[in-house]
């Protein structure tokens, strides 16, 4: 394989998505026992149920049969009917049952490729593996998912936009004065300054240099094993109740080429009787406020040029956005060259 051929196998793999990585696909009241939940990543269209025991399985959304879309289907004692002729599988991909043909040769045949699913703070994650890791690691996740001190709401929603355009908005600071600058909080604070990003083992956190807590004013990028997502916070004045400032988890998964969804959890530390006078202030009064950014962000993104990215003139407010590429950058290649090495080893 020559350098082109690599460039564009390592391009494409960027604009898809980095494989061997937990996503965040849904809610987790979204799946459930008495009919299926079809959702998409990385371009690979996925059916979720849970079982008999409310173990959420996860495969291929196809039907060996004819290629019926499963999540049109039903949930039969813990697994997948297909609608179009009957045929059952089950969390593994295995035939089960052909309902039309008993005894059918098809029965017990694993067809489908399943999934590695976990459930944890109200989302389900689904593991899509690679080549170098097949199995997937731990998951991790954020400390503020486990901490008794933190509580807080998740919202999600697809946007028509490459995962990386979302990636780069997350890690830009200097664009909440002037795109929010409408918004609740987000129209105060300087609107020139400097940043700084400062490397750690897990990632990076960057910052404006000249005001702390005024607004958007930091966020940090943490890059685990089999996954990705950030920590942000957002100044809150004392008439928004109790908690202080406003703490934003967000991951972002890669729906296809063109799409995404983004799943952010708004968080506070607060407890006892505080922690549920906010969270009924956040559901009667501050939500809408919150929608109303994320639509700023959505509309900006989906309007964006095919060419964003590529043609982008960058400056000094922009090392969030360098240092986020360089790591996906960086990941695919890996990515790329142990499938190269592996069909080349393969061929001899």
């Amino acid at each position: 394989m020559n350098k082109a051929e690599r460039r564009a196998k390592i391009d494409a793999r960027v604009k898809q998505g980095l494989l061997g990585r937990w996503y965040a696909i849904c809610k987790s009241t979204e799946v459930r026992k008495d009919r299926p939940y079809g959702g998409k990543l990385l371009g690979r269209k996925v059916v979720l149920w849970r079982d008999e025991d409310g173990k959420i399985q996860c495969i291929e959304d196809y039907c060996p049969h004819r290629g019926a879309a499963l999540s049109l289907g039903e949930v039969h004692d813990g697994n997948i009917g297909c609608r179009y002729h009957g045929l059952v599988l089950d969390g593994t991909g295995t035939i089960l049952r052909v309902p039309a043909m008993p005894e059918c040769a098809f029965e017990g045949r694993k067809v489908n490729e399943a999934y590695a699913v976990q459930e944890a703070n109200d989302a389900v994650y689904v593991y899509i593996p690679s080549k170098e890791r097949p199995e997937p690691p731990k998951l991790q996740l954020p400390e503020e998912f486990t901490s008794k001190d933190w509580t807080g709401f998740l919202c999600t929603a697809a946007w028509q936009a490459n995962y990386q355009l979302a990636l780069d908005n997350l890690a830009d600071p200097m664009h909440g004065c002037y795109l929010h600058a409408s918004s609740f909080t987000l129209a105060f604070g300087a609107k020139q300054d400097l940043l700084k990003l400062d490397n750690h083992d897990n990632g990076f956190h960057v910052s404006r240099v000249g005001q702390v807590g005024e607004n958007f004013d930091w966020v940090e990028m943490v890059v685990e094993e089999g996954g990705l997502y950030c920590r942000l916070d957002i100044p809150y004045p004392p008439a928004a109740g109790p908690g202080g400032h406003m703490r934003i988890i967000g991951f972002v998964t890669p729906i296809d080429d063109d799409s995404c969804k983004v799943f952010f959890w708004r968080m506070r530390m607060v407890t006892g009787t505080a922690r549920e006078a906010w969270r009924f202030m956040y559901r009667a009064a501050l939500e809408p406020r919150h929608w109303h950014v994320l639509e700023q962000d959505r509309i900006m993104l989906e309007e964006m040029t095919d060419a964003a990215g590529r043609r982008d003139m960058l400056y000094q407010h922009d090392l969030g956005v360098s240092r986020i590429r360089q790591l996906v950058l960086n990941a695919a290649s890996e990515q790329v060259d142990f499938e190269i090495a592996a069909e080349l080893e393969a061929a001899e």
